[in-house]
């Protein structure tokens, strides 16, 4: 089987749009929620959320570009020319026939739909944009990507709710190690932060309404958390065999060693309350990476702030770990950026990637009244400083789709 390695990294995110802001943002604690002010929420209980800043598709590629592309899919392709640059990969000196492109979205392109279903009920069918479907489907972003970077390799768009991000990376990383492919851009994207999944979310109890306080809004496994803060963004991670990586010498920052997956079977909305399925996609990643519990340095947690989900991770991470679950450090980065939904794996995994390389743990924050159940180490007292070798990143959705990664420090 071949070694697989990160070459490149992108991110749109609301802490920053590129890695090393976002990078410097996360270990600083710095939350990146606010108040949504790009369309009317007085009619909503959620009135925050975390937004991108900062970002003009129509300055990058240009209006008539820009206007064709749902703003998920802006966010995947912008995240991915960042990945592109920083891999120092020269298309016309590969092979694209072994490049190949796995991003996914949870929602696709659902501002464009709301938008042509406005146009449709006001002005009548001869108005609606003859773009609304490949604007809004899901698999635009990586398609969008492959035609950009003429890709001819394989091409997929997951689909696992939240777990996309992880999916498409491991579904990636088992592409090149099946010699399938040299090359992968692989993570997630979303956009999907309008009144109609504010009043969804929020009349399922699953929002924050912590409206006054947007920054200590998200609180994973904090007593007095209510619910998870909607986030945009993408993430996108170029993985590569490291043979390629070689040839072309190439920046190695992490590489990929495990992937594992796995299905609650329980319900389509509510974690496992025994957080089984999580523990199955946690056993198999270290499995198939083929190193032990006693081998991982720090757990970055899937964590949305919600009651069940936060319990149900926990009680996987112990399953797992037995006692050692109590020495590991966890981190959630979705206390400073909000759950980007199938952006957020591929986020995270950045995130980690940029913990092992520099021997930083982002901080837990807003954990100011721990929840008596949920009794690991969360990393609440700021960055922490500590030698790193191999991580785990948990990602799990509606649906009960679970997926984790292991990372390890490229030596």
């Amino acid at each position: 089987m071949k070694r697989v390695v990160i070459t490149g990294m992108g991110v749109i995110s609301p802490l920053g749009n590129d890695v090393h802001t976002f990078w410097k943002h996360l270990t600083e604690g710095k939350s990146g929620i606010s108040p949504i002010d790009s369309f009317d929420v007085s009619g909503s209980k959620t009135k925050i959320a975390g937004t991108v800043r900062d970002f003009d598709a129509e300055e990058r590629w240009g209006r008539k570009e820009a206007r064709r592309l749902d703003r998920f899919s802006q966010f995947a392709l912008a995240a991915a020319e960042q990945a592109l640059e920083s891999s120092g990969i020269q298309l016309d000196q590969i092979d694209r026939e072994r490049l190949g492109v796995y991003v996914g979205s949870g929602i696709g392109g659902i501002t464009t739909l709301i938008d042509n279903v406005h146009t449709l009920n006001e002005r009548g069918a001869r108005k609606v944009s003859p773009s609304l479907v490949p604007m809004m489907i899901s698999n635009a972003a990586a398609a969008q990507i492959s035609i950009r970077l003429g890709a001819l390799g394989p091409s997929l768009s997951p689909v696992t709710a939240c777990s996309i991000g992880n999916t498409s990376i491991g579904e990636a990383f088992n592409a090149i190690r099946n010699d399938d492919a040299d090359i992968m851009f692989a993570g997630g994207a979303e956009a999907a932060i309008t009144n109609l999944s504010l009043a969804s979310f929020g009349n399922a109890h699953a929002l924050s309404a912590r409206n006054e306080d947007p920054a200590a809004a998200s609180r994973p496994f904090d007593a007095d958390r209510d619910g998870f803060v909607m986030s945009e963004g993408a993430g996108i991670l170029v993985l590569e065999s490291l043979e390629s990586a070689i040839g072309r010498n190439a920046p190695i920052l992490c590489e990929v060693l495990g992937y594992g997956a796995s299905s609650d079977a329980y319900h389509m909305v509510a974690s496992h309350p025994e957080g089984t399925g999580a523990y199955l996609a946690m056993k198999n990643a270290l499995k198939k990476a083929n190193v032990s519990a006693e081998d991982i340095d720090v757990v970055s947690a899937h964590a949305t702030s919600t009651k069940a989900g936060d319990l149900s991770e926990t009680l996987a991470i112990k399953t797992l770990f037995g006692e050692l679950a109590y020495d590991i450090p966890v981190t959630a980065n979705k206390s400073m950026l909000g759950h980007m939904l199938g952006a957020a794996g591929g986020v995270e995994a950045i995130a980690l990637t940029e913990s092992l390389r520099h021997g930083i743990i982002p901080p837990t924050i807003n954990l100011q009244h721990p929840d008596s159940a949920c009794d690991l180490d969360y990393v609440a007292d700021g960055p922490r400083q500590q030698s790193l070798t191999i991580g785990l990143s948990n990602s799990f959705g509606f649906g009960g789709h679970n997926s984790a990664i292991v990372l390890k420090k490229y030596e």
